[in-house]
């Protein structure tokens, strides 16, 4: 365990060093010798850039009695040979991994990793995404450059969730940008993916701790003339924390779920939910603290954001009251009033009814909302901002989804017993997207659906945001040629933006119907979000798309939508399969996706052809559907988290049909995302800096 690493290097050699010098490497089991019994071992490389000086040791006497340094070669040899002074660890066992991991993880080979990291970029087509100014105020445009500079500080916010030391290591990757062609290279895919893991890779790490931020820790030992102090390497682990920088590195669930018992109601809400983080005391950087925690007993603590990141949304909060007080329109000046007092109180309630209730030309989105980066729990959110113009055409040629979702849940697959008689309209926004940060990272999301609050969304249900603009860059430049290549030639005219567009929608429609608030058998009141964990946003995700699929075939069927609509529905999905699974399955969408994927290639619906390609089986496509949403429903519906893991086993898996599809997508380098950047920005920045000259005299 971390704190024990930690621990016993400030006792026994008087280095007091904080988590982030600890590069966790693996973990492997060894018999322990007093019981006979197998124990696991963290394995951890301490950071630092050089040898510490020894006089700056203060050695515990009776446990160390010297300190010596030897190469990584030698100790390897001095295992390999039995060394009796050396702990006996079996070189042959698991443990004789480190040498291999050290070499791959720090090895100087910058024309290969170069040329690894620029095909690694490649698979993202960078777009610029721009939006007509022309219906715009000059006062919405002032306000418009508020909100955007407000927007900015949830990307500071996002970088420090991510992991505890990614803003360091932000700032080291940017100011040595420039230095060299591999240097930009990691610059800008850390930029895509706003942490050292490859979102499209598993969550794969794509740098080392070899490329981090160098710091100086001068009180970490004894002073030594003539030394500047310690200095090493904001380490990074290989694998991606699951809790994020949420809760503690070195906490595990059992610990949590042991904790969280202990808590009054109260405290125990505070602690799953949404907007807090979990710390320790002692994590606090103190030699005090650390030598003296007891252990065996839970030391773990509750920080609100409000509290946690209190000076970025301050700042925020500044930008978006300036902002408020500027607008005329009524209800984004009580939108971004209210975002104001959430920042700074920790209650979002209000703000989200607001977001909600929201009707102006400008569309923000603007807080802690998501919870993918908790693979470890899926309680806590994460901040992101979405900034847009409104497209009043589109918007009010689509709202009537939003007038069907009652009927909707009413008709769902699923037993009588677990429908809902409180669903509530859907408002349906369509914008053109002028700028994003935060939660937005690797691949971009075409819609999003909120607000996730459970009491929000039995009492209102939710809204929805689609993004206009990314999804005719994402038909154009990915989902056209995808077709092209994955799709039997005789259907591949079936797959159009319409109908790939019209499905994004209903798949956001679909996240505000079936099981949120639920019952379980005990009779005890829960959450699909509380019982699933971790697994509930892979199985929303599928949900929502499969359910989608479902509610676009019954609004047909009732001579809503178009019959013509029925076959190019189903293709464009399947067209968009492919898509969606080449993120990745650590990620919700891509797991989801490939769930759906194996079910309906199992039951028929899908026909794989010789040369690779897949058509749909019209005859079977409806039921395969069916079936699939009555499962995901029901499983919701029961808050039944070993079937959802069956699920998700059986089916949430990258099938040999499926490689071969994303196989022939990579060798012909179709783009699997894109990249955007906002023009919008700079022009709002010239305007305003050419009114500031116009007012100068």
């Amino acid at each position: 365990m971390l704190y024990d690493c930690r621990r016993r290097l400030l006792k026994e050699l008087g280095l007091n060093l904080p988590n982030d010098a600890f590069e966790l490497l693996f973990v492997f089991q060894q018999e322990c010798v007093t019981n006979g019994e197998n124990e696991f071992n963290d394995v951890y490389l301490v950071t630092t850039l050089a040898p510490i000086p020894l006089e700056a040791f203060s050695l515990q006497e009776y446990e160390v009695s010297f300190v010596k340094y030897i190469s990584v070669q030698e100790y390897k040899h001095l295992l390999l040979n039995g060394d009796p002074q050396y702990v006996p660890y079996d070189f042959h066992g698991q443990y004789g991994q480190l040498f291999d991991i050290i070499t791959k993880r720090y090895q100087d080979n910058v024309e290969e990793k170069s040329l690894i990291l620029q095909n690694k970029l490649n698979r993202y087509a960078s777009v610029s995404l721009d939006a007509e100014l022309t219906g715009l105020t000059e006062e919405d445009k002032e306000v418009l450059l508020l909100i955007i500079q407000a927007a900015r500080l949830m990307d500071d916010i996002f970088y420090n969730q991510v992991w505890y030391s990614n803003e360091s290591l932000r700032e080291w990757l940017n100011q040595h940008s420039q230095l060299s062609e591999f240097d930009m290279i990691k610059w800008k895919y850390y930029l895509i993916n706003k942490s050292p893991w490859s979102s499209l890779d598993e969550d794969e790490a794509f740098l080392t701790t070899a490329d981090s931020a160098v710091k100086l820790l001068p009180e970490a030992t004894r002073k030594v003339a003539g030394w500047k102090g310690l200095e090493y390497k904001a380490a990074f682990p290989i694998v991606k924390p699951p809790g994020a920088s949420f809760y503690p590195p070195d906490m595990d669930k059992m610990e949590f779920e042991l904790w969280v018992k202990g808590l009054s109601d109260d405290e125990k809400n505070d602690a799953i939910g949404f907007f807090s983080v979990i710390r320790r005391h002692s994590d606090s950087y103190s030699s005090n603290i650390t030598v003296s925690s007891n252990p065996t007993t839970s030391d773990l603590y509750i920080i609100p954001f409000s509290q946690e990141y209190f000076s970025f949304l301050a700042k925020a909060a500044e930008l978006l009251h300036k902002a408020g007080d500027l607008t005329t329109s009524p209800s984004l000046k009580r939108l971004l009033h209210s975002k104001v007092d959430a920042f700074l109180s920790n209650n979002y309630y209000d703000s989200d009814i607001a977001w909600m209730e929201l009707d102006s030309k400008l569309d923000v989105t603007i807080g802690p909302y998501e919870t993918y980066e908790d693979v470890l729990f899926g309680y806590k959110a994460a901040f992101e901002a979405f900034i847009g113009i409104q497209d009043d055409k589109a918007t009010a040629q689509l709202q009537f989804f939003g007038d069907h979702l009652k009927d909707l849940e009413q008709n769902l697959p699923m037993d009588e017993m677990y429908k809902s008689e409180d669903v509530t309209f859907a408002p349906i926004r369509i914008i053109q997207l002028v700028y994003n940060s935060g939660d937005v990272k690797g691949p971009q999301i075409l819609a999003f659906n909120l607000p996730n609050d459970e009491r929000i969304v039995k009492d209102r249900g939710t809204s929805m945001v689609m993004l206009k603009n990314v999804s005719e860059a994402k038909f154009k430049l990915i989902l056209q040629p995808i077709a092209d290549l994955c799709i039997a030639k005789e259907q591949q005219e079936l797959v159009d933006f319409d109908s790939f567009f019209t499905h994004t929608i209903c798949h956001e429609c679909c996240h505000g119907i079936g099981p949120h608030t639920i019952t379980l058998p005990s009779g005890q009141k829960s959450t699909v979000r509380l019982e699933l964990q971790e697994l509930h946003t892979a199985l929303e995700e599928a949900k929502a798309d499969i359910v989608g699929l479902w509610a676009l075939n019954f609004l047909i069927s009732k001579n809503l939508l178009p019959k013509t609509l029925v076959k190019s529905i189903y293709v464009s999905f399947l067209a968009s399969c492919f898509r969606t699974v080449r993120f990745g399955l650590k990620e919700s969408h891509g797991k989801g996706q490939a769930l759906q994927f194996n079910w309906l290639l199992e039951k028929g619906a899908y026909v794989l052809h010789p040369d690779d390609t897949f058509s749909v089986d019209f005859d079977k496509i409806e039921g395969a559907v069916e079936g699939l949403s009555r499962e995901i429903l029901t499983i919701q519906a029961k808050g039944d988290k070993d079937s959802a893991q069956k699920l998700l086993e059986k089916y949430g898996q990258m099938t040999q049909p499926l490689n071969n599809a994303l196989g022939k997508l990579t060798n012909v380098e179709v783009p699997i995302d894109i990249a955007p950047n906002f023009p919008v920005v700079t022009k709002l920045q010239h305007i305003q800096q050419s009114n500031n000259c116009c007012c100068v005299s």
